[in-house]
C-alpha cells in the first residue's frame, strides 16, 4: 500500500520539475530577448549623418593603448558611463584611422581636440597621433584643441594644433619628468623580514627598495641620463610646435612668481603671455567661434560636427577586402606572463599561439609584431622568441615596431626579428634579470611561532616561514647569472655584436629609442606604418594589405563584450570624485596583482621597473 503514495509523488516532483523547467526556459527567452531587443534598438540607429563642413571632435577619454583589453562584464555593469568613458581604452590604430580618413573626407573641415580626460599615455603614441594631425593640417584643414586645463601629456598633443583654447579658470602645467619611490629596508629590518636578493646588472634597480632605504647612485645616473633624454624629445617636439623657446617650457618656481605677477595671479592669463596657449575662452566662447568657423549643425543650437565614435563607425562599414598578400600585425602588450592571457595581455602560450597562426597562414607573407611591454616571466619570453624564430625559418620575415617600451623581456623577445623599429621617446634595453625571495622566520620568531621538522634533502624543506641556507642562495644566485649570461649572450648573437660591448650597455640600464639606434639595439627609429612597409620590402610584396591577427572570442564572448560596451554607456551616472585613500588602494591593488601574476616557474624575471615615466 505504501507503494502507490510514493510512486504518486515521485510523478509530481517529476511534474513539478517539468512545469518548472519550462517556466525558467520561457521567462529566460523573454528576458534574453528582451535584453537583445534594447541592444538592437541602441545599436541599429540612424547612420550618422555628417553635414558638409563639420568639424570632428576627437574627445580622447581614458587611455590611448596598442590593443583593448576584454571587457569585464560585471565591472562594466558597476561604472556609470562618465567614469567608464574616463577610465576606458581608445586603439590607437583607430585614433589614425579616423585622422586620416578624415584628412580626405570633403565633408570634414577641421578637427577639435578635446584632452581634458586623456589619462597617461605613452609619448611615443601621442607623437603618432600628433603626427596624423600634421597629416589632417597637410590637407588645408585646422586643428583647434580646446580644454578647461592642460596637464603635460595633453599639452604635448595640443601643441599639433594651430589654435589653443584654453577657459579663463584654467591652465597649463609642465613640470618636466621624475622617478622617485618608496624604500623599505628599514621598515623589513623593523619587522625582521629577510629579503633574499638575486640579480646581475649594476641599473637593475627593480629590487632596491627592498635592500636600501635610497636611491643608489648608479640608479640616479641611470634615471636622469633617461629622463634628461626624453624630456629633451618633449620640449624639441613642443618649442617646435609653438615656436617657444626650451627654457619658457618648465620655469624655475622663482621665474614661475615673476610671470605669475605680471599675469596678475591668474595662471590661464600667465598661459597666454607665455604663448602657450593663443586663446583665453569659455565653454560658450568656444561655441561662438566655432559658429563662425564651421556654422551651426540643423538640429540644436551647436556649431556643425560629428563625434570620434560615430565617425569611427561610419570608417568601419565598408571594410576593405584582404589581397592574397597579407603582412600580419600581432600586438604583444602588457606584462608578459606564462600560459593562455586574454586579449590585451601578454601570455607565453597564447601570443605564440598567434605567431604560430602567422606561421601556417599561407596568406601571410611576413609579420610586425608590436611590442609594447615591460618584461616579465623570463620562461614566457623565451617560449615567445622561439616562434618568431620559427617564422624566420619558415622564410617569413619579422620586424619589430616598438610602442611606448619595450625593455627586458620585451626586448628579449624582440632581438631575433629582422629589422627593429623604435620612437625616440620607446624606453628599451633593461638587459638584466632579477629575482627576489622574501622569508619570515625572524618576524615570526619574535612573536613566538617557529618552524621545525625533518626533511629528506635541504630542497625539500625550503620555506619562507624557514629561510634560505648560504648554498641555497649560491645555487639561485648561480641560475640567476646564468640567465643574464643567455641575455647578453642572444643580444649579441642576434645584433652582431661583441659579448663584452652587450655587457657594457646592458647591466640592466634603460635607454630610450633615440639611443639604442647609437647603441646598435634598436635598427631606426620609425612607426608602425614604416614597420609595415619594411615588412612588405623584405618579403617582396608589390601589393599587400596589412592584417591584425588576434585571439577570436566565442560567440559568447563576443556577444558579452558587445552586450556590455552599449549597456554601460546608459547606465546612470555617479560621483567621479574618488577619495584619497580609494586611489592609494587602487594603486597598491594594481601592484599587488600585478606581482601576484608573475609566474616564472624559476622564478626569474626579465621586467623593467623603470618604464613608469
Amino acid at each position: 500500500m505504501s507503494a502507490k503514495p510514493s510512486l504518486i509523488k515521485r510523478l509530481f516532483v517529476l511534474l513539478w520539475k517539468a512545469i518548472n523547467g519550462t517556466r525558467k526556459l520561457i521567462l529566460n527567452i523573454i528576458f534574453f530577448g528582451f535584453l537583445i531587443a534594447i541592444i538592437v534598438a541602441m545599436n541599429i540607429e540612424e547612420t550618422a549623418n555628417i553635414e558638409t563642413g563639420s568639424a570632428l571632435v576627437l574627445n580622447l577619454s581614458g587611455s590611448i593603448v596598442e590593443q583593448q583589453k576584454q571587457v569585464d562584464p560585471f565591472k562594466a555593469a558597476m561604472q556609470n558611463s562618465d567614469a567608464n568613458a574616463r577610465d576606458g581604452e581608445i586603439l590607437l590604430a583607430d585614433v589614425l584611422n579616423v585622422i586620416d580618413n578624415a584628412a580626405h573626407d570633403t565633408r570634414i573641415s577641421s578637427i577639435v581636440l578635446k584632452t581634458g580626460h586623456l589619462k597617461w599615455t605613452g609619448i611615443s603614441k601621442l607623437q603618432s597621433i600628433g603626427d596624423a594631425l600634421s597629416r589632417f593640417k597637410e590637407s588645408g584643414k585646422p586643428v583647434i584643441a580646446t580644454s578647461n586645463w592642460y596637464g603635460q601629456n595633453q599639452y604635448f598633443l595640443a601643441s599639433f594644433a594651430d589654435t589653443i583654447y584654453l577657459n579663463p579658470q584654467g591652465g597649463v602645467e609642465m613640470e618636466g619628468l621624475s622617478r622617485y619611490r618608496q624604500y623599505y629596508k628599514s621598515a623589513l629590518d623593523k619587522l625582521k623580514i629577510n629579503a633574499h636578493i638575486f640579480r646581475v646588472g649594476t641599473f637593475k634597480s627593480a629590487v632596491e627598495p627592498y635592500i636600501r632605504n635610497d636611491m643608489s647612485p648608479a640608479a640616479k645616473e641611470a634615471n636622469l641620463a633617461l629622463m634628461t633624454d626624453l624630456w629633451g624629445s618633449y620640449e624639441d617636439v613642443v618649442s617646435v610646435n609653438r615656436d617657444i623657446a626650451d627654457e619658457n617650457l618648465v620655469l624655475s618656481a622663482k621665474r614661475y612668481m615673476v610671470e605669475l605677477d605680471k599675469a596678475d595671479g591668474q595662471s590661464a592669463q600667465m598661459a597666454l603671455n607665455m604663448n602657450w596657449v593663443d586663446e583665453l575662452a569659455t565653454a560658450e566662447s568656444f561655441r561662438l567661434n566655432m559658429l563662425d568657423l564651421v556654422g551651426k549643425a540643423d538640429d540644436g543650437n551647436s556649431f556643425k560636427q560629428i563625434g570620434f565614435y560615430d565617425y569611427l563607425s561610419l570608417t568601419e562599414l565598408h571594410p576593405q577586402l584582404l589581397t592574397s598578400d597579407t603582412v600580419g600585425i600581432i600586438v604583444a602588450k602588457g606584462t608578459i606572463l606564462n600560459g593562455n592571457q586574454p586579449a590585451g595581455a601578454i601570455g607565453g602560450k597564447s601570443t605564440s599561439d598567434l605567431l604560430r597562426k602567422a606561421r601556417f597562414d599561407d596568406d601571410i607573407k611576413a609579420v610586425v609584431l608590436r611590442v609594447d611591454s615591460p618584461g616579465g616571466s623570463a620562461f614566457a619570453s623565451e617560449q615567445i622568441r622561439q616562434e618568431v624564430l620559427a617564422l624566420k625559418t619558415a622564410g617569413k620575415p619579422v620586424v619589430v615596431s616598438m610602442g611606448s617600451y619595450a625593455a627586458s623581456g620585451g626586448y628579449w623577445i624582440s632581438a631575433s626579428a629582422d629589422y627593429i623599429y623604435a620612437t625616440p621617446t620607446t624606453l628599451t634595453g633593461s638587459i638584466g634579470i632579477f629575482g627576489m625571495i622574501t622569508t619570515f622566520e625572524d618576524s615570526l620568531a619574535s612573536i613566538g611561532v617557529h618552524t621545525d621538522g625533518v626533511a629528506t634533502s635541504e630542497w625539500a624543506g625550503v620555506s619562507v616561514t624557514k629561510g634560505l641556507t648560504p648554498e641555497i642562495e649560491d645555487v639561485i644566485q648561480r641560475h640567476i647569472e646564468r640567465g643574464y649570461s643567455d641575455f647578453i649572450s642572444l643580444v649579441s648573437t642576434e645584433r652582431d655584436m661583441s659579448l663584452e660591448y652587450v655587457d657594457s650597455i646592458a647591466q640592466g640600464r634603460v635607454w630610450s629609442g633615440k639611443k639604442a639606434v647609437s647603441l646598435g639595439l634598436v635598427d631606426e627609429l620609425g612607426d608602425l606604418k614604416q614597420a609595415v612597409a619594411k615588412a612588405a620590402e623584405m618579403a617582396e610584396l608589390d601589393d599587400f594589405d596589412s592584417e591584425i591577427i588576434e585571439q577570436e572570442l566565442t560567440p559568447q564572448e563576443q556577444f558579452v563584450q558587445e552586450m556590455f560596451a552599449s549597456v554601460a554607456m546608459h547606465l546612470p551616472q555617479s560621483s567621479g570624485n574618488n577619495s584619497v585613500l580609494e586611489q592609494l588602494f587602487s594603486q597598491w591593488s594594481s601592484a599587488i596583482d600585478e606581482f601576484r601574476s608573475f609566474d616564472d616557474p624559476k622564478g626569474m624575471y626579465l621586467y623593467c621597473d623603470n618604464c613608469d615615466f
